[in-house]
């Protein structure tokens, strides 16, 4: 029995009481680590996150306004391509209007001339609601960048050198831009 004892002796030292439906006592952290030092840690990461986000925020709208300004150039060049492709289109039907005015100025038969008139008139039309306008520079100064000089003539009483005498063909603008330059005759 001795030995049961000894052993009993040896055990209850060394062992913790026991506590039964209680949790046991934590033991006590070092007074070094405060609840405030805890709390620093994920500050500094809660700030670095803030940061973070905020820089992502920056790129994200940066991108959006470069899209947006993307869209806004696109749909711009996209509307100018078409209105130059409209004015290509009309422009190759220039001669024909020549052709009509030499018609209308070479006939004779006024039911012939009437008809020509008609088909004139309709183009004029189609000119007026695109906004093209006919460039006829007769008696002003000659303008490199509207007129195209064929011929130089020789002054007449009360002209002035370098102004437009005559219209050999005519030019055509819309929107300030020369669509087809004026063929003119000069004044020497």
């Amino acid at each position: 029995m001795k030995k049961t004892h000894e052993t009993q002796e040896k055990k209850a030292p060394s062992a913790q009481p026991e506590v039964h439906g209680e949790q046991a006592e934590q033991p006590e952290q070092p007074e070094s680590a405060s609840p405030a030092e805890d709390k620093n840690p994920l500050a500094a990461e809660i700030e670095q996150a803030r940061a973070e986000a905020e820089d992502l925020k920056r790129k994200w709208y940066a991108v959006t306004a470069e899209y947006e300004n993307y869209r806004k150039r696109t749909a711009s060049q996209s509307a100018q391509r078409y209105c130059e492709g409209r004015a290509d289109v009309v422009s190759k039907l220039f001669p024909i209007a020549d052709n009509l005015e030499r018609a209308l100025a070479a006939c004779t038969d006024e039911g012939t001339k009437k008809g020509i008139q008609m088909v004139k008139a309709a183009f004029d039309k189609i000119l007026e609601e695109e906004k093209i306008v006919v460039i006829d520079p007769v008696g002003q100064p000659f303008d490199a960048e509207k007129h195209e000089a064929i011929m130089a003539a020789d002054p007449a009483e009360g002209e002035e050198s370098g102004t437009v005498k005559q219209v050999y063909l005519k030019g055509y603008e819309q929107n300030g831009k020369v669509l087809r330059f004026a063929q003119v005759i000069v004044v020497k």
